[in-house]
């Protein structure tokens, strides 16, 4: 059945057009994700249909009596009450149904003498039952815990809300809507603010939500593993995909090629028309000339296909400027702490050339602060910190801190490449669609997803060999997350990244860290792969029967020798990068002394150290051959 329908809706802000011809329809108990590039109008068109914002044409249609639930709707909090307060308000009217049947038990119990009377007081009683265990009476109190401890506040649900950050005054407002059960769930970014078990968590939730749910977010593995439909809205106008958000992008790839073939095959067409038609005219004679209008009024008749458009996409890559040497980043007993919190002691780190690592734990871990720690920007209370040689260190603020506010993109961009021309600069900004006068916008005026895109700019510019991310993904559409991701694959560096992004994470790591009671924890492998390893692990010896203990043995063999051959693999491609390092060495003094005129006042020694050099350029290749094999 159809809850919600929009037909046509328009809406623009002055001369800009925001929605040129969106329409959609939405199933009952649908789980719909809407995606669309930064500012294609995905959040106006949630208020429109929320009622916040009203179309400039078109219809919007809702089922009579349906109940919305619009995070941006719940309303202030009043920073008196407390957090649990806040959640148990949503269960009034079920604490007066209970105090009614209370009451009503009671006259029962006095109007034992009256048959009639205690007739119309058991039928009250009844049916203030029946509403009881409708709105979930005996279960709410259970139902508030679970939502407090899956948005991680339960710590805080005897504090006022006063103390509450933005964050948590968010994830507070979306626990209050979940739990009032509407029949549609309009949820704009719903993940912003929580962390990786919190959105675990939601995902559970509205997988076995019973209403539906419209849903924006720039989260790809939550939108894989709760919406069974997507819709992409573009250029004003909205296409609607069967399945979740992986499936989404490959049909979506097959639809845009389908169409642009279909395309350019009507233009050839109507190319091979207009080129008969001109040789007709040529012939300047009466049925050539008929013939020619023939075709031409064909043509005209002829429905002509638009030409399939793409929003336009970030398009860059990272380079190096040098190598690093084997050991990028060894850190040993760090400990940081503000005031009376220890955020980590006894912290090792040990980095490795070529190592793609994803740093993750739960929100206020420390995971910035020990970026900030390795960067130099702040100084651990203990312990130390050793780079590599060769190292280049590029840092990526995830709240670009390092931008000039005052300064125009270009400036900012210019003033830290001095030595680049202006058509290179603004060639760079390019790559991230900062074209023409945008790029004299200050920087204060940009969004928080413009101003990532220049950090981004003066990250690529820098060819460091060693990036440090702080999450990257953060305000950047799906299409630009996609080049990024794409960047980093081609990158040949060593990559650390902070990041709550699960889909981003199993694009580019082969290394989960996982920051946790001041400690680090280190799983092989990406953000599936680290899932399954904990999921496994935190299975109860109970629900293992089946696994005998020669099993369970031959199991635990099986993990070692996987874990004895992987690190014999790290260590023969340690030992053939440290050869080819070696032969490279030499091979450059053998050419200094080949280009040496000196060398060849006796020609065949001169003969005879280019065999050698022509043998040592045989070893480093049959060197590399060695190293792409172990790798592979």
């Amino acid at each position: 059945m159809i809850i919600l329908s929009l037909q046509g809706i328009q809406k623009s802000f002055g001369t800009h057009e925001v929605l040129r011809n969106a329409t959609l329809t939405l199933q009952d108990g649908e789980r719909m994700g809407l995606v669309g590039v930064n500012g294609s109008g995905k959040s106006t068109l949630m208020k429109i249909i929320a009622g916040q914002e009203t179309p400039d044409a078109g219809i919007l249609s809702i089922q009579k009596g349906l109940k919305l639930g619009y995070l941006a709707q719940q309303g202030e909090l009043s920073g008196e009450e407390t957090v649990l307060r806040v959640l148990e308000s949503v269960f009034d009217h079920i604490v007066a149904l209970e105090q009614e049947m209370r009451e009503t038990e009671e006259a029962m119990g006095a109007a034992a003498g009256d048959p009639e009377l205690l007739r119309r007081l058991g039928q009250k009683y009844d049916s203030l039952t029946r509403a009881f265990e409708e709105g979930n009476g005996y279960g709410w109190h259970s139902q508030v815990q679970g939502v407090l401890a899956g948005l991680n506040l339960r710590a805080y649900q005897d504090q006022k809300t006063r103390i509450l950050s933005g964050g948590e005054r968010t994830r507070l407002c979306l626990g209050r809507m979940l739990l009032s059960n509407p029949d549609l769930l309009l949820l704009d970014e719903p993940t912003n603010h929580l962390d990786l078990k919190s959105i675990a968590w939601l995902e559970d939730y509205l997988t076995g939500y019973r209403g539906a749910v419209l849903v924006i977010s720039h989260d790809r593995y939550f939108l894989d593993h709760v919406c069974g439909r997507m819709a992409e809205l573009l250029m004003g106008n909205i296409e609607t995909y069967s399945g979740n958000y992986t499936e989404y992008l490959e049909k979506r790839t097959q639809v845009y090629e389908t169409r642009m073939k279909a395309w350019e095959m009507q233009q050839r067409e109507i190319a091979r028309e207009q080129a008969i038609i001109a040789t007709y005219r040529r012939f300047n004679r009466e049925k050539s000339i008929r013939a020619a209008e023939s075709r031409e009024k064909r043509l005209e008749k002829m429905e002509l296909l638009e030409r399939p458009q793409e929003e336009g996409a970030i398009h860059f890559r990272f380079q190096t400027r040098r190598r690093t040497g084997e050991d990028v980043l060894i850190a040993e007993g760090l400990r940081k702490g503000y005031q009376e919190r220890t955020l980590f002691e006894e912290l090792n780190l040990h980095v490795r050339s070529g190592d793609r690592i994803a740093l993750i734990g739960d929100n206020g871990t420390g995971k910035t602060t020990l970026f900030r720690c390795l960067t130099g920007q702040e100084k651990p209370d203990g312990g130390m910190i050793r780079w590599g040689a060769g190292v280049d260190i590029g840092y990526y603020d995830q709240h670009q801190a390092g931008l000039n506010e005052s300064k125009t993109m270009l400036d900012e961009v210019w003033d830290r490449f001095p030595r680049m021309e202006q058509y290179e600069v603004r060639g760079a900004l390019g790559q991230f669609l900062f074209t023409g006068d945008e790029v004299f916008a200050p920087v204060h005026t940009l969004s928080g997803g413009e101003k990532g895109r220049v950090a981004l700019t003066e990250l690529m510019l820098r060819k460091d060999n060693v990036l440090l991310l702080d999450e990257p993904t953060n305000h950047l559409d799906m299409d630009s997350r996609e080049v990024l991701e794409e960047a980093l694959d081609g990158f040949e560096g060593t990559i650390i990244a902070i990041s709550h992004d699960r889909y981003f994470i199993n694009r580019f790591a082969t290394k989960v860290l996982v920051l946790e009671d001041g400690r680090l924890k280190e799983y092989l492998g990406n953000y599936d792969d680290y899932f399954v390893k904990v999921s496994r692990d935190q299975e109860p010896d109970g629900d293992l029967p089946r696994m005998t203990r020669t099993a369970a043995e031959k199991e635990k063999r099986r993990s070692r020798e996987e874990q004895r051959l992987e690190k014999e693999k790290k260590e023969r491609i340690r030992t053939l990068e440290k050869k080819i390092a070696d032969e490279e060495a030499r091979a450059m003094e053998m050419e200094a002394r080949l280009a040496d005129p000196a060398t060849w006042q006796d020609p065949e020694e001169g003969a005879r150290l280019t065999r050698e050099y022509n043998q040592m350029k045989e070893e480093i290749d049959r060197l590399y051959a060695a190293w792409e094999e172990a790798e592979s």
